[in-house]
Parts: structure tokens; C-alpha cells; sequence
């Protein structure tokens, strides 16, 4: 007798590959254990911390939470791993710790007794003192330094304004902090305190629209140089401050594009330097005695990350829109892999370039291999707003190019990586600025035959989210289907119940609070033009989004349902998105599942 067949099982798709596929991110190591590193990684489709052995290859899970876990850190002598412990995505919390190479529950404890915050950075001494920063509601942003684990817990700098600790020197002489006192987040001032009693050691200030914030110390004891990024010509620059005497050294790269990011070598001598350029971003060395500076790396793509190691290697985090991300030797070679499947490839990006009402717009366009005639069109539009879209490998849109659609990601102003003045053109007139370069790239690809203008689709998460859900409703006969992710849709009360770090944010944004200025949180506000809506509705919410809340996003929806616009919500256990593969495959098929039935 013949056994019952058995049904296959079915085929994953290639796009949930993606989604499943092994990740890992950039390792940081000891400052006096280099072989002893942390970084995030999954495991079982769970972002989660580990201990990294670089001299063995070895990873090690360190964390073990239902929501994951993405930030941590090292000490300096890769005794501990530190996490930062939220309750199920929210962002509140407290740092704790555990051994390195201990696992899941191993160990853990929080030596510092800091009242759990919203984190404003934390710096580990060499003695086991610790600088915290964290801000909440009630008080604004406080540092606290706490004299050794289980030491005496001190405030080294309170104000209701936003701050974040960059680094403490190595001697643990000094806090550089970057801080917004003035009322600008967005554009903050540096100073650099003494960790003893407070007191002020150097101020640096550009002034009104400017921002100069601190990046590190030399690594070298006992020298007193900081690096900074400013803007004084008009985009992200270097310099080297030296704290004792005032002196400023600039660092002159002499490339296209602005700083992205940057790091001393072990010896101080020198600098690793990320340059974004026309949404690529490239690895330069910089050689401070000579001034030399020397482009490293791959020279397509994008670096997502990078750090120099004491031996003069570089390990950084490379990918481009056809091939997924790797942690690379500075040769090439691949330094680290997640447990699991690597991801498929997809297609490469092309670059298109339009007149728009405020200069050229640069965009990202990503289209089926071989595909012809007018294509439905996702214009998936990047959050922030301060960050914009590179030529980096991402699920997301490959997953629509794999069902037939063209995708196109807007660099609008108000985007970084094109200059100062590009990123704050958006304040003349916040959300209508963005929008407008939108709609320039995607009415250019309508008339070069590429998209159906009847099958747009407008796509985003947090920032995109907020600007699809205007867009909808201040250009309601463009879109044909909306999918807003994490949105803010509701302004005034969006601004009540977000952490305070956004609420400083988006009183440097719009000039002051709604109570101060409501005519301009109106006027940007995607609730105020609801009543024109006219195209379908997803939204995607994180139950405990501390960015975008909930609250504010029911009540749009209130509104969409009492007009009886075609609308769906898709809520999550979650904060401002999620860890979990699983949760964001099955935010990519509720999406997928939208379009397909809502498009003409």
C-alpha cells in the first residue's frame, strides 16, 4: 500500500528571504581588549546583543527579550556588555550590563541606579566610571555620573532643553556634551564640562542655524583635542578643537559631498571619515600631520558604518541596492556573518535628477529587470526628515520591484547628505516644502513613460508616514493608494504625548510649541486636510511608539472613518517598529495585500 502523499510545503518567497535573512551590524570593540567587541545580531528572526570574539570568530547571545534588543555598548576593558532595557519598544529605560560571553539572563544587573529615561548617550571610563545621559517629561535632560557600579550617583548637568554626552576623555577628565540650551536641536552648540564638579572647561557656538556638535576625543591620554562637525560652509565640515587653549584646526577634505561621520585612528593621528555624496557614501583616511587625504574601501555603494582598528585595518558595514550588507575588512574580506540564510540580491539603483520648485531633486529609482511601458510606482518617502535615501541594499523596496512595480525614494528638501541649506529649506514651510519635490520627481516619471499616473502609490514610515498622510490629503487627485507607517497624522496631539527629546525637535522645527505658533502646526498638520482624502488608507501602528503615538493616530482615523473613506490599521505590540522578522513580514503582506486590492 502506496504511503499518502504529502503536500509540499510552499515555497518561501524571495522578498520574505530578505526579510529573513541573517543580520548583523557593525562590531564594537574594547578600547583595551580590541578582540573583545559587541554587536547586534539576529537570531531565530530576533535582533538581539552579543559578545563578538574577533580573534575566534566566535558570536555569543547575550540578550534573550520577546521585543529584542539594538542598542548596547563595551567598556574599556571588554569586562561587560551593556544594554539598554526598554518595556516592549517604548524607549524608557535603564542600561544594565552582564559579563562578556555570559548568555541570556547571566549575569545581568543595573549598577548604576540612574531613574529610568529616554537615553541621551552613555560613556564608560577606563576606572568604571559612568556618564548617562536621559531625558524625560518631568525634568528635560540630565547626566549623571555614577563613580564606579554601585558608586555615588551625582547630576553633572540638568536643563529643560535637549542634550546628549558624546564622549569622555580618556584621562575621564571631561564630558563633551552637545546641547541645545539656545531652543535649536536641530542646529545644537558644543560644550565640554569638567566630569569633577560641572563646571564649563570650552563653549563653541556658530550661532543661530548653525550647529557645531561634538564627535570624540583623541583616544591618546592626556591629549586634549576634540573632533567636531560644523556647518560654517554651508554643509557638514571637521575640525579639530583643542580644548585647553581654544585653538581650532580645520580638517580640509577637499571632496564633493558632506561629512557623514568620522573616528580617530588608534593613534591620533589621523581620521576615518564617511562622506555622502549624490546618496553614496564613500570611506576616506585622513592623515592629520600631512593633511593627506586618501579615499579607502568600496567606491560604489554605501558605507553604512566604520571603525578604525589598532592594527590600521578598518572594519566597516558595505552594501549597495543590489547586494545585501556585510562586515567587511578594509581588503574586502568578510569579516562577520549572523547565523542563517544571506539574503538574495535585487536590482541596482538608477539616479534621476529633477527641476523641482526649489532646485534639483535627486531620487533613487529601482525598476523590474526588463520591465516596459508605464509601471505602477511606489514613491517611498524616507523618515527623519534628517537622513535621506542611499544606494543601500533594503527589503522594503525590493519587495515591490519583485512584484512588478517601479520604486522611487525622494531626496526633498529637508534631507541630509546635500548641504545645510537643502536640509532646512523645509522650515519655510514644513511637510507642503517635502511634498512638493515629491511631486515633482513623480509627475517627471509619468511623463517619461516610466509610471501610470493612475497607480501611484505614496509609501513611508515615521517621517515618510507623516508626509504620506498629507500628501493624501493636499494632493488627493495624484495618489491612488496610501500606506503610512508609524505616522504622525494628528500634529498638536502628537506633540503632546512624544518623547521630550521630539518635542525639542519640533519646537526648533516649526519656531515653537503649538501653544506658541498654532497657526503653523495647523497649516502642516495631515488631520487639517482629512476631509479632502480620497484615495484607500493603511496605517501601521506601534502600540507603544514613543515617537508617533497613538493617540494621535486613532484620532485621524476617527476621521476617516465618519467620512467612510476606504481605510485599514494594522496595530503592533511594538514601539517605532520592530525587531522581530516575523512582525515586519507580516507588515510587508498586510501592505502588499492593500495595494493589490485597492489599485486600479
Amino acid at each position: 500500500m502506496s504511503e499518502p502523499q504529502q503536500n509540499p510545503a510552499p515555497e518561501v518567497p524571495v522578498w520574505e528571504r530578505r526579510f529573513r535573512a541573517s543580520r548583523v551590524g557593525l562590531p564594537e570593540w574594547a578600547e583595551d581588549a580590541p578582540d573583545r567587541c559587541v554587536v547586534e545580531a539576529t537570531v531565530h528572526g530576533v535582533l538581539e546583543v552579543h559578545s563578538f570574539d574577533a580573534r575566534t570568530g566566535e558570536l555569543h547571545r547575550a540578550t534573550d527579550r520577546p521585543e529584542g534588543t539594538s542598542t548596547a555598548t563595551i567598556d574599556p576593558a571588554g569586562e561587560f556588555v551593556w544594554w539598554f532595557d526598554d518595556t516592549a519598544g517604548d524607549e524608557f529605560g535603564v542600561w544594565r550590563r552582564q559579563p562578556f560571553g555570559s548568555g541570556p539572563g547571566e549575569g545581568v544587573e543595573d549598577p548604576l541606579g540612574v531613574p529610568a529615561a529616554y537615553p541621551a548617550g552613555l560613556a564608560i571610563g577606563r576606572s568604571g566610571v559612568a556618564v548617562v545621559g536621559g531625558s524625560d517629561d518631568e525634568h528635560g535632560t540630565r547626566v549623571h555620573v555614577v563613580d564606579g557600579p554601585g558608586g555615588a550617583l551625582r547630576v553633572l548637568y540638568a536643563h529643560r532643553e535637549d542634550a546628549w554626552i558624546a564622549d569622555l576623555s580618556p584621562d575621564e577628565e571631561l564630558v563633551a556634551l552637545s546641547h541645545s540650551e539656545h531652543g535649536d536641536s536641530r542646529h545644537p552648540d558644543l560644550r565640554v564640562l569638567r566630569l569633577a564638579d560641572g563646571s564649563t572647561v570650552r563653549e563653541l557656538s556658530d550661532g543661530p542655524g548653525k550647529g557645531v556638535s561634538p564627535i570624540a576625543f583623541s583616544p591618546v591620554p592626556g591629549d586634549a583635542r576634540l573632533l567636531v562637525e560644523h556647518e560654517r560652509a554651508g554643509r557638514a565640515e571637521l575640525l579639530v578643537l583643542d580644548v585647553t587653549t581654544g585653538a581650532e584646526t580645520p580638517v580640509v577634505l577637499g571632496v564633493p559631498g558632506e561629512v557623514a561621520g568620522a573616528e580617530w585612528t588608534r593613534d591620533g593621528r589621523g581620521l576615518v571619515v564617511l562622506v555622502d555624496h549624490r546618496a553614496r557614501t564613500l570611506l576616506h583616511r585622513v592623515d592629520l600631520t600631512t593633511g593627506q587625504v586618501e579615499a579607502i574601501g568600496p567606491q560604489g555603494g554605501s558605507v553604512g558604518s566604520a571603525t578604525a582598528r589598532p592594527d590600521g585595518d578598518v572594519w566597516l558595514t558595505w552594501s549597495s541596492a543590489a547586494t545585501p550588507t556585510a562586515v567587511r575588512t578594509l581588503a574586502g574580506d568578510v569579516l562577520l556573518r549572523a547565523p542563517g540564510e544571506a539574503a538574495p540580491e535585487s536590482v541596482p539603483v538608477e539616479d534621476v535628477d529633477v527641476d523641482g520648485p526649489g532646485g534639483r531633486v535627486h531620487a533613487l529609482l529601482r525598476r523590474p529587470p526588463g520591465a516596459t511601458g508605464p509601471l505602477p510606482l511606489v514613491v517611498e518617502v524616507h523618515g527623519g526628515p534628517t537622513a535621506h535615501d542611499t544606494d543601500a541594499f533594503r527589503a522594503y523596496p525590493a519587495t515591490w520591484v519583485d512584484e512588478g512595480y517601479a520604486v522611487v525614494q525622494v531626496n526633498y528638501r529637508g534631507s541630509t547628505g546635500y548641504g545645510s541649506a537643502w536640509r532646512d529649506a523645509l522650515e519655510e514651510r514644513v511637510g507642503h516644502t517635502e511634498l512638493a519635490d515629491v511631486a515633482a520627481v513623480a509627475d517627471h516619471l509619468v511623463a517619461a513613460g516610466v509610471a501610470d499616473p493612475d497607480r501611484l502609490v505614496l509609501a513611508g514610515a515615521s517621517w515618510g508616514g507623516y508626509l504620506t498622510l498629507l500628501g493624501l490629503g493636499t494632493q488627493p487627485q495624484r495618489w491612488a493608494v496610501g500606506l503610512a507607517a508609524v505616522p504622525v497624522a494628528d500634529y498638536v496631539a502628537a506633540y503632546e504625548d512624544e518623547m521630550e527629546g521630539l518635542k525639542a525637535f519640533d519646537r526648533s522645527l516649526f519656531g515653537g510649541s503649538p501653544q506658541q505658533v498654532p497657526g503653523k502646526y495647523e497649516d502642516s498638520s495631515p488631520i487639517t486636510y482629512v476631509d479632502e482624502v480620497r484615495a484607500p488608507v493603511l496605517v501601521l501602528a506601534g502600540q507603544n511608539d514613543p515617537r508617533c503615538p497613538i493617540r494621535q493616530i486613532e484620532n485621524y482615523l476617527a476621521r476617516l472613518e465618519a467620512r467612510g473613506v476606504a481605510h485599514e490599521t494594522y496595530r503592533y505590540d511594538a514601539g517605532h517598529g520592530s525587531l522581530l522578522d516575523d512582525e515586519r513580514v507580516r507588515q510587508m503582506r498586510v501592505e502588499l495585500d492593500f495595494a493589490r486590492r485597492h489599485l486600479p
